[in-house]
């Protein structure tokens, strides 16, 4: 078996994974009530998807992913505002503009330190917001943009209050990522991708083209990160400068912290116990829901995340973990 071939292998979903996702879709039926819920998962989880592939496979830091999810929100939104309310052509036109500004945004990152790449990425989410805000002429500034009438799925399926629709909207739209980014992982391109996450130095000594192939990462994160501000406007008619905001960019981060990175399936399982634990504590607590995941993310670095889902392994000794 060739190279490739065995990368296409890999590639294919194993037997479990397809219950996994008939579970997922299943959910907004059997547990009609957490149906927004399960729509806000399938949006974090993509989004987590889309930074897991410049972090966790590429080895690039950004604080700035934020810009490329706003992006993909506002373009949707105006699409469906000013052009036609048809969700399909909006969450491509969404994907486009989050591409188109993925692929400037590559220029910046492809030069210079892990350090300056971290303060490019958190400088171009900054000016994409203050360029929201004051272009409130065409974002709605403060007030957000309102207006937004989404139209019905394949002109059938009408968006309802309670959030089913949205939710198997979001859940088809993740899978579809989900399954491309998992062919483009473990293609050769995705196997470049992981040589200059493992060593620049070395992959750029046996011949990748380690510039170009950093700005492709780059360019196709934002482009599912796109994807996910796209969801969110139209699943919630409405987009607002917090679209921007770093909060975006940094509960990210974290969802892949939980989750872990370099496995796709990182940031679903992040997203799942990020939003759960949100909901759960922020009905319990509401001010201080985020000194318990704090106290969660310490034990998950202190205890490992192997060892946290081992709980009987803890007392046992360090060397056996």
């Amino acid at each position: 078996m060739d190279t490739r071939a065995s990368l296409l292998n890999i590639s294919r979903m194993r037997p479990w994974e397809p219950v996994l996702w008939l579970i997922a879709f299943a959910a907004p039926l059997l547990l009609p009530s957490k149906a927004l819920i399960v729509n806000e998962i399938a949006i974090v989880a993509l989004f987590a998807v889309s930074l897991d592939l410049v972090l966790g496979y590429t080895g690039i830091v950004s604080l700035g992913h934020a810009a490329f999810f706003g992006m993909g929100a506002y373009s949707a939104a105006l699409f469906a505002k000013h052009v036609m309310p048809d969700p399909l052509a909006g969450l491509a036109f969404g994907v486009a503009t989050a591409t188109l500004l993925g692929a400037v945004g590559s220029l910046t990152v492809v030069r210079g330190t892990d350090l300056t790449r971290l303060m490019v990425t958190l400088g171009v989410g900054l000016i994409m917001l203050e360029l929201a805000n004051k272009l409130d002429w065409l974002t709605g500034g403060a007030d957000g943009l309102q207006g937004v009438v989404i139209g019905p799925v394949l002109g059938q399926f009408e968006f309802d209050l309670y959030g089913k629709t949205a939710a198997w909207y979001s859940l088809t739209v993740l899978l579809v990522c989900f399954v491309l980014a998992r062919r483009l992982v473990h293609s050769p391109l995705g196997a470049s991708f992981k040589a200059i996450r493992d060593n620049r130095l070395r992959a750029g000594a046996i011949g990748i083209p380690v510039t170009a192939r950093i700005a492709t990462a780059y360019t196709i994160a934002a482009a599912l990160a796109g994807a996910s501000g796209a969801l969110l406007a139209q699943t919630t008619g409405f987009a607002s400068l917090d679209v921007f905001d770093f909060h975006r960019s940094a509960d990210v981060m974290l969802v892949l912290i939980v989750g872990g990175t370099g496995w796709l399936y990182g940031g679903i399982a992040g997203a799942i116990v990020f939003k759960i634990m949100y909901d759960v504590l922020a009905s319990i607590t509401p001010q201080y829901w985020t000194f318990w995941l704090g106290l969660f993310l310490v034990v998950l670095v202190q205890v490992g995340r192997d060892r946290l889902l081992r709980p009987w392994t803890w007392f046992g000794k360090r060397g056996r973990a």
